[in-house]
């Protein structure tokens, strides 16, 4: 598995734990965020990281700013994008379960380290219950 990860001065602890997460689990992890708390603008993060999910060039991605608002509106213009904000574990699991959301957006100012840390856990083990959800799911890009 090969996840895209980015984000904005507002995430840098959140991406450095969550890379040590991934990388125990031997999932490969493209670094496409900053790493200093100096101000940058998320789109440019954003972008990298939902072009990647756009083309397959990863299966899913992680985006971590502020609120993650940002991150998440810059993602869902991407055509094969299902980006999801979310702020707690149960959340992740319906965003995966009923909407295939393949980019997983952290609001780095409304949740703690470890919650983030769970949210990823949760957002990789759990599964898209495809059926009548597929459905709704094919309504969603814009062709």
């Amino acid at each position: 598995m090969k996840i895209a990860i980015g984000n904005d001065h507002a995430g840098p602890a959140y991406k450095s734990a969550i890379v040590k997460l991934l990388e125990q689990k031997n999932i490969e992890v493209l670094n496409f965020g900053t790493d200093t708390f100096d101000s940058v603008d998320y789109p440019d993060h954003a972008h990298q990281v939902a072009a990647a999910v756009d083309t397959k060039k990863v299966d899913l991605g992680i985006l971590i700013c502020g609120s993650a608002n940002g991150v998440a509106m810059t993602a869902n213009k991407y055509q094969n994008v299902r980006a999801g904000l979310c702020w707690t574990k149960e959340i992740v699991s319906l965003v995966k379960q009923h909407n295939n959301a393949n980019v997983l957006c952290i609001p780095a100012r409304f949740t703690a380290i470890e919650q983030a840390l769970e949210m990823v856990e949760t957002f990789l083990s759990t599964d898209f219950e495809g059926g009548r959800h597929q459905n709704r799911v094919n309504k969603i890009a814009c062709v």
